[in-house]
């Protein structure tokens, strides 16, 4: 009995664990970054990226120290939803139509929110364990870590391009991305670039709520069974 108590991490070592530490420090970053993206667009972009590197060390050191834990799960989730949550709301406030970046980010929420409930309906260790999946693409999105890097990068990458060549308020969405691609610079590389692995990450989304709300019925179901 001695022996499994002194196994047994405690609380707080639980919340000072190497990766839970980096989700704190993305929180702080992130934090700042709001509090300075109207003075200092450049820095904010810089900072925002930074803190979204940090969301993949953060698993890194999670696996090469076996400090998984089930705390620094959600708050690498609600981290990473928060933070394009706000970045999307501003977009919502700079571009035309709003509408599409309020929808994005319900989309996010919600689908994610979705499969992490379904998740543990289902027992399962971690959100991404989507093996048993009917869907090709879910399962390819999930599986790949580097497939899925792109995509989450692609999206914040193009979120974070869009912030910083607004000009004005109210832009009209589709003339700045049009306008920006035709010039041919490094920004419309990285805009063309952006977009695949962006609308990939939506329809992942999509599947992905339908898939986790499917699971919620049929537990439903087999309950009243």
């Amino acid at each position: 009995m001695a022996n499994n108590s002194r196994a047994r991490p405690s609380k707080l070592a639980v919340y000072l664990y190497i990766p839970n530490i980096v989700g704190y420090t993305r929180v702080l970053m992130n934090c700042f970054a709001f509090a300075i993206c109207f003075s200092n667009k450049n820095l904010f972009g810089i900072l925002y990226f930074i803190s979204f590197v940090c969301d993949g060390i953060d698993g890194w050191c999670a696996r090469k120290f076996n400090q998984v834990s089930t705390f620094g799960a959600v708050l690498d989730m609600v981290t990473d939803r928060i933070s394009t949550a706000c970045l999307l709301v501003i977009l919502s406030q700079v571009y035309r139509p709003g509408l599409v970046f309020v929808s994005l980010l319900a989309l996010d929420i919600g689908s994610h929110w979705l499969q992490m409930y379904s998740t543990f309906l289902l027992g399962k260790a971690s959100h991404k364990d989507v093996k048993d999946s009917t869907n090709w693409l879910f399962r390819a999105y999930y599986g790949n870590r580097m497939f899925m890097a792109y995509c989450c990068a692609a999206c914040e990458v193009l979120y974070i391009i869009l912030f910083l060549i607004a000009e004005k308020e109210n832009e009209a969405l589709m003339n700045v991305l049009i306008t920006s691609i035709k010039e041919c610079s490094f920004t419309s590389f990285l805009l063309v670039l952006s977009l695949f692995g962006w609308a990939t990450k939506q329809i992942v989304n999509v599947i992905q709520m339908k898939t986790a709300a499917d699971i919620c019925v049929l537990h439903d179901i087999n309950k009243k069974a």
